[in-house]
């Protein structure tokens, strides 16, 4: 579903991201990991086709990204950092805006459930403006899968939801990649990776330093938040540890 080779981007005399090649199959939660400022929403950006890589490649769900970027946001479902819907829509006219671009049919009934399941129905009239920042994350985490795409890419899925959202969300993310899809999401946050990701990467300083499965042996034992600050704090010891 996503294919990167030796993707890279640079901002003047600084790689935000460098070198970096990933694999990911249908069917895989894979979390991106890494401190802030390692290249997690860049990566994202040029995945989703927002911004141009200064070199390397990129396929997502078959289409090669610099070709048809618009294609591939077409296909995908996409949750920024920054929760941005329209401020002058309410939220009812926001996810029936997205419905049309996306050529659904009956789509009101697909958008009430949305409002029943983040329990946000008595907000559909107001305006987005004036929604709190965790009733824009579940908006934007609505609109992302209102037409059940088959691959979906998430900066921070958890950010500025309380604990039950945050549980419900989880399920969720889980749920749908059993029943056949596929996420990307990147993250800070180690306790998600842990109980949604089947995958992950680690990257650090814009480098790629660790891939693998969450079950993989060289995991096996060890304290997942250890080997995480191992990697990230000296990279000196990245291929004794990876």
């Amino acid at each position: 579903m996503i294919e990167v080779k030796n993707l890279s981007k640079s901002y003047g005399n600084t790689k935000a991201v460098n070198d970096v090649s990933l694999s990911i199959g249908k069917g895989e939660l894979f979390g991106l990991l890494g401190p802030n400022g390692s290249g997690k929403t860049t990566i994202i950006k040029m995945l989703t086709g927002q911004i141009k890589p200064t070199s390397g490649s990129l396929k997502v769900h078959g289409v090669e990204v610099l070709e048809d970027p618009i294609r591939v946001r077409e296909l995908v479902g996409i949750i920024p950092e920054q929760e941005t819907p329209p401020s002058f829509l309410t939220a009812e006219e926001y996810l029936h805006f997205v419905a049309k671009i996306r050529k659904m049919e009956q789509y009101e009934e697909v958008c009430e459930k949305w409002f029943e399941f983040f329990d946000f129905g008595d907000q559909k009239n107001s305006l987005c403006k004036d929604l709190s920042r965790g009733t824009r994350q579940k908006l934007m985490f609505a609109q992302a899968f209102l037409h059940e795409p088959e691959l979906a890419i998430i900066d921070e899925p958890l950010i500025n939801l309380d604990p039950i959202m945050q549980r419900k969300v989880k399920d969720f993310l889980k749920g749908y990649v059993k029943n056949g899809g596929t996420i990307f999401i990147s993250t800070h946050i180690l306790e998600i990776a842990k109980q949604i990701c089947t995958s992950i990467g680690i990257i650090y300083k814009g480098k790629l330093v660790h891939t693998g499965r969450l079950d993989d042996p060289v995991l096996q034992g060890r304290n997942f938040e250890e080997f995480f600050l191992e990697l990230v704090s000296r990279p000196g010891e990245i291929s004794a540890l990876a």
